[in-house]
């Protein structure tokens, strides 16, 4: 008997595409043989869901989900917005936000979840695949929590309740007015929505990212023919004014775009009494980072029929 391995696992995934936990069982049941254990998914039915695994899944919807003091947002993706108004989609992505609350916010975790209806969260979604007829995956899942205060949830472009285009949550620490944390999350998401932070603060903002930015300025001050000091105090400008720029609390708030977002949670806590502390937050965008593969309809039905395009 072959040993079951995480590297045979990965290999069968990516030999057929069919789920991981699939994968796993397959090799199980067939003694770890490869072969055998490709034949046994096809002869359970994954087939189906496997061709069509090599398909650009990015459209879907990202969904959030609350729970007192604990939030959860995910993104589902499908090949075509048109699942996305699917109910059957909908309604996995609505029950997978609920599972999410109860995770750590991992996706391998989430995907071996127990679905409600029996079985996995990953062989819910094979399942859906082979039906809806168009491949899905679970791409990401976030969760935020709070020890006292509030998790406010928002969704931009929602095409029903809880799940849109855009999700994103906000966990504000604070013993005060329920009502009044709950009001300034909401806006406080709506702005995240809008102005896309890249980091709570600036000293956050990923180290590669900064450098990049730095041989840009550095390039351009360059440029300018002034000497190295000078060059050097403009770049170091241009880092400071990036970072101020893209850091969540020093961003000036959309609401009134003069007034930081700190300054603005300042003003809450002392008009409320109390102390609140924006502890974290996450903003998912649909399809943001995956490269959509163009295609040309006419030219490909021109390739199919073997008729060239003129020069």
């Amino acid at each position: 008997m072959a040993e079951v391995t995480a590297a045979t696992v990965k290999e069968l995934r990516e030999r057929t595409g069919a789920g991981m936990m699939d994968c796993k069982k397959a090799l199980g049941e067939t003694a770890g043989d490869m072969e055998a254990a490709i034949d046994w998914l096809r002869t359970k039915g994954l087939a189906a869901a496997a061709k069509k695994a090599g398909r650009t899944a990015a459209e879907g919807l990202v969904g959030v989900s609350v729970r007192g003091t604990r939030g959860a947002v995910v993104e589902v993706n499908s090949e075509t917005d048109f699942v996305a108004k699917n109910e059957q989609f909908q309604d996995f992505v609505r029950t997978v936000a609920e599972l999410a609350l109860d995770g750590n916010g991992d996706v391998a975790a989430l995907a071996a979840a127990r679905w409600p209806e029996g079985g996995t969260v990953e062989e819910k979604l094979t399942a859906n695949i082979a039906t809806i007829g168009e491949n899905q995956s679970l791409r990401r899942v976030g969760v935020v929590e709070v020890s006292e205060g509030a998790v406010v949830s928002y969704v931009h472009n929602a095409v029903t309740a809880g799940l849109g285009k855009i999700g994103v949550l906000v966990a504000l620490e604070g013993n005060g007015d329920k009502a009044a944390l709950e009001a300034l999350g909401k806006q406080l998401a709506m702005h995240i929505a809008a102005a896309n932070p890249l980091a709570l603060r600036g000293e956050d903002l990923d180290p590669a990212l900064v450098e990049r930015e730095r041989a840009i300025a550095s390039e351009k001050a360059s440029e300018s023919g002034k000497p190295a000091n000078i060059v050097e105090k403009m770049v170091d400008g241009a880092i400071a004014k990036f970072r101020k720029e893209n850091a969540l609390l020093s961003q000036l708030f959309v609401m009134d775009n003069k007034t930081k977002v700190e300054d603005v949670i300042a003003a809450e806590a002392k008009k409320t009494g109390s102390q609140i502390t924006l502890a974290a937050y996450v903003r998912f965008q649909l399809g943001e980072g995956i490269e959509k593969k163009e295609s040309d309809f006419a030219a490909e039905v021109a390739a199919a029929a073997g008729v060239r395009e003129p020069a």
